[in-house]
């Protein structure tokens, strides 16, 4: 073996990923303190693959995908693979409540004037896909309060969100009220 092949060899071990499940990259990912928390992964989608919370994690409410990647929330910690590679399904040996299913009130709730409204602005500047990150809330919504921009923006279209935040695309700039609710 030649010095440069070794070298390269060597490299390639150096920046090859520590956590694997079944061949496939693995992320480990947790809400501190019971805050939401982003970790960036360049998957379009993900599934939990072990629960190492205490706290509940529930697809969509305290865990989930996004454009801006695997997020999670309220004391949700796990670690997470991309979804839909190689047909591998993990067995169930951790806590996957049904859809639908909410936690009982364990008494915790947000610090004071946090269920409110905010207003931001959130621009798509050259047609490109951008996200303004907010905490939406479990059970808050958003709204369009102006359009700033000459392209029109249409809900579903080239604007959205998620209890992440808010997404525009395609030259949508618009005036966003958060309507935050725990």
């Amino acid at each position: 073996m030649g010095v440069a092949a070794g070298l390269l060899a060597g490299l390639m071990w150096v920046s090859a990923p520590v956590a694997h499940a079944q061949g496939r990259d693995s992320v480990r990912c947790g809400s501190d303190d019971g805050r939401f928390q982003r970790c960036q992964v360049p998957w379009r989608d993900a599934e939990m693959i072990r629960q190492e919370s205490n706290s509940p994690c529930v697809r969509g409410d305290t865990w989930g995908v996004d454009r801006g990647g695997l997020w999670v929330d309220r004391g949700c910690r796990g670690q997470f693979v991309e979804m839909g590679r190689g047909g591998y399904r993990p067995p169930n040996n951790g806590y996957y409540p049904p859809p639908g299913y909410r936690p009982p009130d364990n008494g915790w709730r947000p610090g004071p004037d946090w269920d409110r409204e905010i207003r931001f602005q959130c621009e798509s500047n050259d047609h490109q896909y951008h996200f303004c990150q907010v905490d939406v809330g479990g059970r808050g919504d958003v709204s369009l309060v102006r359009q700033l921009s000459g392209t029109g923006c249409q809900e579903g279209y080239n604007w959205g969100w998620n209890r992440a935040g808010v997404w525009v695309s395609k030259g949508c700039r618009g005036l966003f009220s958060v309507n935050r609710r725990w």
